[in-house]
């Protein structure tokens, strides 16, 4: 359906003599919409392809140019009408603009203006289809009943490429036994639950169906859809009803030729209205609408000689024809074209068009005929050879070498009714290459005799005929060959009953030898008997069993037994052929029923007890079912213990039929008798396992629980694992380790926060002096009473200043009863000092970087206390900054 909208518009012009003129415009707009309109709040409408709106010239004639601002959404026509280029999508809320530029030729005015679009509000409702009923009497008594009725829904259409906001609500589907019920719908269909799914989809609830996404009509025109009704509990409540969605077609493609390049040709001097080629194009929008409906037309013509129309094409079926005489291969040997193809019938607006090239050469004409070098021709063939070159025609063209009025094309006219010979032309040589095509038999022709005519593959030229030379006879004899025995039919099919006693005579294959003028003798052999039950008589076929036959074999397909055979003939060299016997075996009772599944699980308890078996028969019906199943009479406590009863023809229910039975395995004698002529019974033992179980009558098997544990393979998964953790924490250690000798090498190197070359350092004494020898025996001997040194804050430590705390904490001893035993408190103590790595090098070399030559000092030992220094000027070190302020007042001179 489309909507009609009516807008009013005021344009004013404002021209160079300043003359006002106000031109009202009616504006009338069609929208193309769904059968059933999206959800309000997400409202969009596509405008349909055509007229818009016109302008009105005011007298000024053919002179106003026309531009549109938004040339890829509007199209401007000459004469001022407004066209929608392209399928247009207009939201409610912001509508859409156009800028309208309107230019006089003559006296070069422009004038502008703006049309908005915007849409009415207008209700939008989502229609709903409700599932049909309908009354009729039914009965005698002429009483009335409500009985369903189907019927079918309209379809709904849906455009394509549509740009609104998904999912998009189509239609609501909905049943009168809601009111009573809770129901649920689905769809089911292409598109819904078939591929391509998810493309609709349909509230449970309120039955509202929906599309989630954009359709594409040239993917998939329409859908058949299927809704239904059903209750919570999945009963079904409705008939389905079948739901149609068409997709509506847009011009969204443009017209594609078949090639981009057209090859063409056409003869010199041809008449005007001769065929020269046909370009074709397609168009993958709707064709029975305008979307699809072409137009061909010709844009150019190089070269323009002897006339710029030589050629014309049919509009609509792209036929190009020659529309005037002239056409000279020596002048112009080509020309090319320029087709274009425009859908929306040809209309040049807002149909959209594409070009192809179209190269037509034109031919010299024929106005010689092939001649043949000879006018007979030999040749031999030996018997059912077939593709087999016989002989080779040659034949003499005086046109022009590789065009078709030089090739030769060769026909058999007579000799040869059955169609056992063909003549293809080789492209290089031009040479007719006899071929037989069909196998000869020599026994029924032994040559042939042909008569052969050529031709080119385009005719002659008016006023040309063929001369006598283009006519020629071919003769070819037929060589006899020994051919293979046959087989008659081949496969030979016989049915049989399965288990025919051994040495049974099956049947007589025999095949024929084609060479009845040989007399030769023909020997038969087994070729291919998979199962070994057959044997064939060398001299005269017959066949007959060496097993008994059994339709049940593995080797049997379908109750159909293949074998092979192979006839020999004594010629030289011999020849062999072969068939194959096919026995259809019919089937016997010979197979005993047995009981299935053969073991199972049941509770000890009576209640809930039960379980289902069935008998399986390797015969067919009716040698099969239904069977007899009853419990054996011995052991004497299978009676007492378990009971049978029969649910169908093929199923019978095991039960307890005491209280309780103790947990363990059983077996359970059952006898089976199936429904063939002759019945056979058997006695099967049907496996049961008796188990504990719990409330919801599942075994409980405590053997098994109590049992389980993990495998070898998990345990060497985790042991696996468990080294690869040790080997990981080991190499972190390592780490650990190596990272810290190397920020302990670095911390004694260079300390940051105090560069120990600004400072004046005190250096402890490094000899044994009184200091180091004075000590206070008793203080050894009482290590408890040690008073421990103030910790210096956390900070960094200078390498030249003594650690103010123990570290590391040397070992303390006990009173020592003896003196001994504080040397050797000094000399663990000693040996810990000299392995502890954070303890710096009181007793060893300082070793400085060399600072480059140039100093005037010379060296460090030049900087004694003796120097004056009177003639250097140190004032260049105030300017080396905070830490060499020391430094600079040793050297500046100054009191402080």
């Amino acid at each position: 359906s489309c909507l009609h909208l009516s807008l009013s518009l005021s344009l004013s012009l404002s021209l160079s003599l300043s003359l006002s003129l106000s031109l009202s415009l009616s504006l009338s707009l069609f929208f193309f919409v769904s059968s059933f309109p999206v959800r309000p709040h997400s409202a969009h409408l596509d405008a349909c392809r055509g007229r818009l709106m016109s302008f009105v010239d005011c007298g000024r004639g053919s002179g106003l140019r026309f531009e549109s601002g938004d040339p890829a959404d509007f199209r401007i026509g000459e004469d001022g009408t407004v066209y929608a280029a392209r399928a247009l999508h207009l939201s409610e809320s912001t509508g859409q603009s156009l800028e309208i530029r309107v230019k006089d030729v003559e006296s070069k005015e422009v004038w502008h203006t703006r049309v908005n679009f915007a849409l009415p509000n207008t209700p939008k409702q989502v229609p709903e289809i409700v599932f049909p009923w309908r009354s009729v009497v039914v009965g005698g008594d002429g009483s009335v009943s409500r009985v369903k009725r189907d019927w079918v829904i309209p379809p709904i259409n849906v455009p394509e490429n549509s740009r609104g906001q998904f999912p998009e609500e189509l239609v609501k589907i909905r049943s009168d036994r809601d009111k009573s019920n809770t129901l649920r719908y689905s769809v089911t269909g292409p598109g819904a639950d078939q591929t391509p799914t998810g493309l609709f989809i349909i509230d449970p609830i309120t039955g509202q169906l929906s599309v989630t996404k954009p359709l594409d009509r040239e993917q998939i025109s329409n859908f058949h859809l299927r809704a239904h009704a059903v209750d919570i509990n999945g009963n079904q409540m409705e008939n389905p009803i079948d739901i149609v969605i068409n997709v509506i077609d847009m011009n969204d493609n443009r017209p594609e030729f078949s090639h981009q390049i057209w090859n063409g040709t056409v003869d010199e001097g041809a008449k005007p209205g001769t065929f020269v080629m046909t370009v074709t194009a397609q168009d993958k929008d709707d064709p029975n609408t305008a979307n699809g409906m072409l137009r061909y037309k010709i844009l150019s013509q190089s070269p323009e000689s002897p006339s710029t129309n030589m050629f014309t094409i049919n509009n609509k079926t792209g036929k190009i024809i020659t529309v005037a005489a002239g056409l000279d291969r020596e002048k112009v040997s080509q020309y090319t074209l320029i087709i274009q193809a425009t859908d929306m019938e040809g209309n040049p607006t807002y149909g959209l068009s594409n070009t192809a090239t179209a190269i037509i050469r034109l031919l010299d004409v024929n106005d010689n005929a092939p001649e043949f070098t000879r006018d007979t021709f030999y040749g031999e063939v030996p018997e059912n050879r077939v593709n087999v070159i016989v002989a080779n025609l040659t034949v003499t063209d005086k046109d022009k070498p590789g065009t078709p009025a030089w090739n030769a094309v060769y026909r058999i006219t007579s000799g040869d009714p059955t169609g056992r010979f063909s003549i293809p032309t080789d492209p290089t040589t031009n040479e007719g290459l006899v071929t037989v095509v069909k196998p000869i038999d020599y026994e029924m022709s032994r040559s042939y005799m042909l008569t052969v005519v050529a031709e080119n593959e385009i005719p002659l030229a008016g006023g040309i005929h063929r001369t006598r030379q283009s006519t020629a006879t071919i003769s070819i004899r037929i060589i006899d060959v020994n051919e293979s025995p046959n087989f008659d039919p081949n496969p030979k099919q016989v049915k049989l009953d399965e288990g025919l006693p051994t040495g049974s005579l099956l049947t007589t294959f025999i095949a024929h030898d084609p060479d009845r003028h040989m007399q030769q003798t023909i020997r038969y052999s087994k070729l291919f008997d998979p199962a070994n039950w057959l044997e064939i008589d060398p001299n005269n076929g017959r066949i007959s069993t060496i097993a008994l036959l059994d339709r049940e074999s593995p080797y049997v397909r379908n109750n159909l037994y293949n074998a092979t055979f192979m006839a020999s003939d004594n010629g030289v060299p011999p020849a062999s052929g072969t068939g194959t016997l096919q026995i259809y075996l019919l089937d016997i009772n010979d197979n005993a029923p047995r009981v299935f599944p053969q073991e199972t699980e049941m509770c000890e308890l009576p209640e809930p007890n039960g379980i289902n078996i069935t008998a399986v028969d390797g015969d067919l019906n009716p040698n099969a079912g239904p069977f007899a199943f009853e419990l054996a009479n011995k052991p004497s406590d299978i009676r007492r213990n378990w009971t049978l009863t029969r649910l169908s023809g093929d199923y019978v229910q095991l039960s307890l039929r005491t209280g309780s039975l103790q947990s363990g395995i059983y077996e359970v004698p059952i006898i089976i008798t199936d429904s063939g002529n002759l019945p056979m019974a058997n006695t099967s033992y049907l496996r049961v396992k008796v188990c504990q179980c719990d409330l919801h009558g599942d075994c409980v098997d405590m053997e098994r629980i109590m049992a389980a544990g993990l495998g070898t393979g998990a345990i060497i998964a985790i042991l696996i694992c468990i080294i690869i953790l040790l080997v990981l924490v080991l190499m972190f250690v390592m780490w650990m380790k190596r990272r810290d000798k190397e920020r302990q090498a670095k911390q004694l190197l260079i300390d940051p926060e105090d560069d120990v070359r600004d400072n004046i350092l005190k250096y402890d004494e490094e000899g044994g002096g009184e200091e180091d020898q004075d000590y206070d025996l008793s203080q050894l001997q009482q290590p408890d009473t040690l008073e421990h040194d103030l910790v210096k804050p956390v900070g960094i430590r200078r390498l030249d200043e003594r650690p103010m705390h123990p570290e590391p904490s040397y070992p303390l001893r006990s009173a020592a009863p003896h003196p001994g035993d504080i040397g050797d408190f000094i000399h663990e103590g000693l040996k810990a000092a000299d392995t502890d790595p954070t303890a710096p090098p009181y007793d060893s070399l300082l070793v400085f970087d060399y600072e480059g030559s140039g100093s005037t000092a010379g060296s460090l030992s030049s900087l004694h206390s003796s120097s004056s220094g009177g003639d250097q000027d140190y004032d260049y070190l105030n300017d080396w900054g905070p830490r060499f302020r020391k430094l600079a007042d040793m050297y500046g001179g100054n009191d402080d």
